[in-house]
Parts: C-alpha cells; structure tokens; sequence
C-alpha cells in the first residue's frame, strides 16, 4: 500500500474535462485508488466522486493506492495531478 499526499497543479483544479481524463487514467489500473480530502474519501475510479470533491488549483489531497501495479499507478497519478496544464 502507497500513500502521498499530492497538491492540485492544474490552474482549473480537478473539475470537469481534468476530472474525466484523471479517472479514465485511475481506470487503466488493477489497484484500488482512494482520493482523500479533509474528512472525505472517494473511489478515484468514480467520476461523480471525483467531480462531488470540487478540487481547486493547489488544494492537497492524500493518495492511497493497494494493489499490483500500485507503483506505476502512484507514479502516472502523481504526474497527472502536478501538471499545470492539460495535454490533451
């Protein structure tokens, strides 16, 4: 199990088209993807979850990740999340 806590680079935050292609990369991985904020933890896996979080440009969340290829899933995750911009 992977833990970090991450801040949010993105300058619309995690909110719609963000939110989508940051779930979409959370789904190409086996292990379970916990996105806490404050008091709240939500599946990553989720686009409603994600979006119901409201994340804002340099709000901190803390990652959990359990499984096989949780490395690689922390590694892609954290990447996606400090980018300041999208790169569609």
């Amino acid at each position: 199990m992977l833990k970090k806590e991450i801040t949010v680079m993105h300058e619309q935050g995690l909110r719609a088209r963000a939110a989508a292609l940051f779930v979409q990369l959370a789904n190409k991985f086996t292990s379970d993807i916990i996105v806490e904020k404050d008091t709240k933890k939500i599946n990553a896996k989720s686009i409603m979850c994600v979006m119901a979080l409201g994340l804002g440009k340099g709000q901190k969340i803390l990652v959990t990740i359990d499984g096989p290829d949780e490395e690689e899933a922390m590694k892609d995750l954290v990447n996606f999340l400090e980018e300041t911009q999208l790169i569609l």
